[in-house]
């Protein structure tokens, strides 16, 4: 089965190290270098800032157990664009297909890409104007590379993978046991900052901790899905959190709360502390290469998603056609990477990501909560189940809805932009039918 063709057309080449790499590497991008600052700002202690961290770290992992069935039941291409149209109709499909290809992974990997600039400039001491051309050529760089087969993009992703991790733990290791040796106020209060809130640091939190479901959209392509996806997602996840978790000790550490909620940057000032000014291009060095493994992985998943919607009549039929020899989605990467170009170049994807940053997560617990319907409709027989069924998906679809309506109540007018950014799609969907009036495979066995 290692090298066979699916159904599909695809060709299962990626080991169950390729998949889990594919999972650190698509969660862990620039948030950790970044967010923990601004979660800082909205906690009042380091004991607070380091349960947030390993709670939403915790609920990721009960929705990645909840994917690791879903994949077990559907290890097809498509991940959650496919359990959504078997789930609730194509419609919902479709939604999801069009949010992702306008702002969720196009913008993500615009947004991420120019953070790779930002850093790669930095470095080398380039002038602030090079930033867009550096961010676009990064996008069109990694789209390249999977144009020639996932084996070599698996390849290129592990390495990418490996070095964040690589970078991860020098950061850890400078943090805990040179510049931040002795230090005993890790988890102390801080006083400044007694008043604030608790809800207002889960979302650059949960921010740090999407992506795990991008490897659902390359099912079609691992070995032996239904015991590669539930491992791969359990190790990948637990890897991550402990990851974070001694990042933000790390931080705490040397920059103390306060400090740490002062910071913009504070890889890089635990990095200055110890080797100063090489320590903080070292870092930023190691940055550069997390963002660029994230985009990687953003691009190739996001492609899986826009043939399948081709395959099935909800997009042009030419994004369904797959490389005779490659077997890779290489029109549908050329659309999405295309589109993420132009958000980079344009400046514009900032915007479009705020307003639709919290719809990931949405999309997530939806995806989530087609658990129940497959439970229904096949039982329990799958070769991975959720432990704790039904509590752990109803917990993670409950914890992540409060977040979503807290979202809108706080911030309306970016989450109402970005349900208009949704509701868009509606009578993009309603039009497209009737001018390609085919209907839509279910794949529903």
């Amino acid at each position: 089965m290692s090298d066979s063709p699916t159904t599909s057309g695809y060709v299962r080449r990626l080991s169950p190290w390729d998949a889990a790499m594919i999972v650190v590497g698509g969660i862990i991008g620039g948030g950790i270098f970044l967010n923990p600052g601004i979660a800082a700002q909205r906690t009042e202690s380091g004991l607070a800032l380091l349960l947030i961290w390993v709670g939403a770290g915790l609920l990721t992992l009960i929705g990645a157990l909840c994917y690791a069935e879903l994949g077990a039941r559907r290890p097809h291409a498509g991940g959650s664009y496919v359990y959504l149209r078997e789930a609730f109709g194509s419609l919902a499909g479709f939604l999801f297909g069009w949010t992702m290809l306008l702002v969720i992974y196009s913008g993500s990997s615009a947004a991420v890409a120019t953070i790779f600039a930002s850093y790669a400039s930095s470095v080398f001491g380039l002038p602030p104007t090079a930033i867009k051309p550096l961010a676009a050529g990064a996008l069109v760089f990694v789209a390249g590379i999977n144009l020639f087969g996932l084996r070599v993009g698996a390849q290129v992703q592990n390495l990418f993978t490996l070095l964040k991790l690589l970078a991860v733990a020098v950061l850890v290791v400078c943090g805990l046991f040179l510049a931040g040796a002795g230090s005993s106020g890790v988890l102390a209060a801080d006083a400044s900052r007694a008043d604030v809130g608790f809800m207002g640091a889960a979302l650059p939190v949960l921010f740090a901790y999407s992506g795990f479901t991008y490897l659902n959209n390359l099912a079609g392509e691992v070995r032996e899905p239904q015991r590669t996806l539930p491992r791969a997602l359990l190790l990948g996840m637990l890897l991550v959190i402990a990851a974070y978790a001694l990042v933000n000790v790390a931080y705490l550490a040397v920059l103390g709360h306060d400090g740490l909620a002062a910071s913009s940057t504070p890889a890089a000032d635990v990095m200055n502390r110890v080797f100063g000014p090489i320590g903080a291009k070292l870092i930023a060095v190691g940055i550069a290469i997390s963002t660029l493994g994230f985009c990687n992985i953003t691009l190739v998943a996001g492609a899986r998603v826009l043939q399948v919607m081709g395959e099935d009549g909800l997009f042009f039929r030419s994004v369904a056609r797959l490389h005779p020899k490659h077997r890779t989605p290489n029109v549908a990467l050329l659309l999405l990477s295309g589109w993420a170009v132009l958000l980079a170049v344009s400046g514009s994807y900032g915007q479009l990501l705020d307003y639709a940053t919290f719809g990931d997560w949405l999309a997530c617990a939806l995806g989530v909560a087609t658990l129940f319907w497959y439970r229904r409709r096949q039982g329990a027989q799958a070769s991975f189940q959720v432990p704790g069924y039904p509590l752990l998906p109803l917990i993670f679809v409950g914890v992540i809805a409060w977040v979503v309506v807290q979202t809108m109540l706080d911030n309306p007018r970016n989450a109402g932009m970005g349900l208009l950014i949704m509701a868009a799609g509606v009578p993009v969907y309603y039009a497209w039918r009737r001018m390609f009036p085919g209907q839509p495979a279910t794949h529903v066995e």
